[in-house]
């Protein structure tokens, strides 16, 4: 699965997209998603952390990816 967009509804694809977008506008859907992103994009995990931690973080910061791709191409299309 290389297209880590969810599934849409048939019809307008981009339809999840504005929904991400409506729910992260303004001041508050900002500092959520700033707030998410210093937990996990921004967090670095010490060298001697297990590779459970790794991929654990990795599917966080991934998600929070998804999140503000969502949310970008949501607001590119309102």
């Amino acid at each position: 699965m290389n297209d880590p967009t969810p599934a849409a509804p048939p019809g307008d694809p981009d339809a999840i997209s504005r929904v991400f977008a409506r729910c992260f506008r303004g001041r508050d859907g900002e500092r959520a998603l700033a707030f998410l992103r210093r937990l996990t994009v921004e967090r670095c995990l010490p060298a001697t952390a297990k590779a459970e931690e790794l991929r654990d973080a990795e599917g966080q910061r991934r998600l929070v990816k998804l999140i503000e791709t969502l949310v970008q191409r949501g607001n590119e299309d309102e």
